[in-house]
């Protein structure tokens, strides 16, 4: 069997315990079967290309690009716990009062942290995957509430340990805090290497993925900068142009697989087993995702030409629509503002959306009405 790290002892809130300190990446002794995952990942890569395919038969990638990243940000938020909802999101987005501002909060962190890390990879002067972008990341992350007390921004320099109600009964210590930033470097120097150029890039994004995750460099947001980690590598091994995948979902349907997958490298040495799960996971998120840009396009589609349909619609209503994938839940005064327009304007051009059964209104007022695009909600949230 191979081994894939050394147990050290460690002594944390007075007790003894055996911490797992991962072996450097690629797998070695013996080296990772590529050869029994090229059918796999094979398979990966095609559902990738279909999905990138498929983004270009839409007008406008930004539309999809918001729902996406929205998707992801929610779904890698509740494998976590957070009890948000897309139209939490959405309302919170809109300005309307939301009750769950704590758990709404985390999601728009993961928004704000994603973006951060993609516009250094994108930027000539941003800086590269690295553990001080990751870092930069983890401090927007756990900004607010919540995160206070959990060292944003910072390498852990306490022992941290995953189940169990203290560190001697811990399902899994990860290693100690002396020894994360050499660990995290290694990872890192792999990332950038070409030593591991035999490797296939979805088979290496596995990989520090799960290396990220064992070694656990924070006290909080271990598993959110560690998913936005594999965003951020698709990104920079050219394997997807735009973020449309939410790997989270498939994630967290499989919650429990992707755990004891991940337990198993350390375990068992199984390397292969994990990366399967991955690159398995991968494929079916990427069908998925294509299946819900068509679905999302031809329901925009099917609405835009009732709408061109329709008799005496005014330029505004036309303007309103094709906002509405990117502001699905709105005010009378939002669409004034975003159209530049008067309040009746606005008011008319909504009405022309009601009237047609495009929008509705959820809140039965007679004033300070709020409107809803929710059959292109139900569509994302499905």
């Amino acid at each position: 069997m191979r081994s894939t790290g050394d147990y050290i002892i460690s002594t944390t809130l007075g007790e003894p315990v055996r911490a797992f300190v991962p072996h450097s990446l690629p797998p070695s002794n013996p080296a990772l079967a590529v050869e029994s995952l090229a059918a796999l990942n094979h398979n990966a890569e095609l559902a990738l290309a279909r999905l990138s395919g498929v983004s270009g038969l839409v007008p406008s990638v930004d539309w999809l690009l918001y729902s996406a990243i929205r998707k992801e940000a929610l779904l890698t938020s509740q494998i976590e716990g957070t009890q948000a909802t897309l139209t939490d999101l959405f309302d919170d987005e809109a300005g309307f009062a939301i009750s769950n501002t704590d758990d709404v909060e985390e999601v728009t962190n993961y928004l704000r942290a994603f973006r951060l890390v993609q516009d250094n990879l994108r930027a000539a002067d941003g800086l590269p995957i690295s553990v001080r972008l990751l870092c930069n990341a983890h401090q927007l992350l756990l900004d607010g509430a919540r995160g206070t007390g959990k060292q944003p921004g910072e390498l852990r320099r306490s022992q941290n340990w995953i189940g169990g109600t203290r560190p001697g009964n811990a399902a899994f210590v990860p290693p100690p805090p002396e020894r994360v930033a050499d660990l995290l470097a290694d990872v890192e120097r792999f990332i950038h290497s070409t030593s591991s150029e035999g490797l296939p890039p979805l088979v290496k994004i596995a990989l520090v993925h799960a290396q990220f995750e064992t070694i656990h460099p924070f006290l909080d947001g271990n598993g959110r900068i560690g998913r936005l980690l594999i965003a951020a590598l698709m990104e920079h091994w050219g394997l997807l142009p735009e973020p449309l995948l939410y790997l989270s979902g498939y994630l967290k349907q499989h919650q429990s697989e992707y755990y004891r997958c991940l337990s198993a490298i350390r375990s068992e040495g199984d390397w292969e087993g994990w990366v399967s799960f991955f690159l398995e996971a991968v494929a079916m998120a990427a069908t998925d995702a294509e299946r819900s840009i068509v679905a999302i396009a031809s329901l925009v589609a099917a609405d835009r030409r009732r709408l061109l349909g329709a008799a005496k619609v005014g330029p505004a209503s036309y303007r309103l629509f094709e906002l509405l994938p990117m502001m699905p839940r709105f005010s009378i005064e939002q669409v004034r503002q975003k159209l530049n327009t008067t309040f009746p304007t606005a008011t008319a051009a909504v009405k022309v959306l009601e009237e047609l059964g495009i929008v509705v209104e959820f809140t039965g007022l007679k004033k300070n009405r709020s409107y809803s695009y929710q059959s292109y909600i139900d569509l994302l949230a499905s």
